[in-house]
């Protein structure tokens, strides 16, 4: 009878033992399974990024359940089919990213339209209700994304240059610990360069407007986005060569994804 009480004994201690040894295991194993799930998460998220380029520097960007414009031109026609904004992104006065009638036309009514000093002295007066002006380094929170305005400027700095620094906005949206730069019209400058945890940047690239395809590269390799999209590339000359942008910027850093989309619908194959 004690034998057979010893052997009882034995058999619980050492289930027991084996039973600690499977609690033991399972936290790494959570942990592991967290962490994919935590990185699957964060593909998807960036994924639900969509941008559909209307032309050079106008786009329909869908984040998730929200829709907001950037630089809306065209007219509302250029629109057509797409969802309504829930909130709109201009950044320069210049016609190929400011438009009062394409404004007007979308008929955006509570819709807030987020822009620089300038622009809003540049529109009518009957869009001042929407209007939420923005100058550089100040942020603002819309749905919900923080949105910082980023400066945007020509180098080197000089009062006649096409764009003057503190003028324009490029922008940093942020939601759910994703952030997108949109730059606007810049060069490579500093306030780029020193950018951090970027996931999707849209970069342009035209002469004399902005800046040349090897300074854009070098701009992106300095602060590093997981992913990059060239626009806003027609200059004076014709279009800029983004295929040596994308080899530039792989060659510099091949984990960077260089997206092509279709910024140009008219343009000669």
């Amino acid at each position: 009878m004690k034998y057979l009480l010893t052997l009882i004994s034995f058999g619980i201690l050492f289930s027991g033992c084996k039973n600690e040894g499977k609690k033991d295991e399972n936290p790494l194993a959570e942990t592991e399974n967290s962490s994919k799930i935590s990185q699957q998460q964060d593909e998807e998220e960036t994924a639900s990024i969509n941008i559909t380029p209307i032309s050079h520097a106008t786009a329909v960007i869908n984040w998730g359940d929200a829709t907001f414009y950037i630089d809306p031109v065209g007219g509302a026609e250029a629109f057509k089919g797409m969802e309504k904004p829930d909130f709109i992104l201009i950044t320069d006065i210049h016609g190929d990213h400011m438009s009062a009638e394409t404004l007007q036309a979308l008929n955006l009514k509570e819709i807030p339209v987020i822009v620089p000093k300038a622009v809003k002295e540049n529109l009518p007066k009957e869009l001042d209700t929407i209007l939420e002006t923005l100058k550089n380094g100040a942020n603002t929170k819309v749905m919900d994304f923080n949105i910082e305005a980023i400066p945007m400027y020509n180098l080197p700095e000089d009062p006649e240059a096409f764009h003057t620094k503190g003028r324009g906005n490029g922008y940093v949206l942020e939601k759910n610990g994703k952030r997108l730069y949109i730059a606007g019209d810049t060069e490579d400058i500093p306030e780029m360069r020193n950018l951090e945890n970027i996931d999707l940047a849209l970069i342009p690239m035209n002469l004399p407007y902005t800046m040349t395809v090897e300074a854009a590269a070098d701009g992106v390799l300095a602060f590093a986005p997981k992913k990059v999209i060239p626009y806003h590339f027609r200059g004076k000359d014709g279009f800029a060569d983004i295929e040596k942008f994308k080899t530039l910027v792989n060659k510099g850093n091949p984990e960077i994804e260089v997206e092509m989309l279709d910024w140009y619908p008219d343009k000669e194959k």
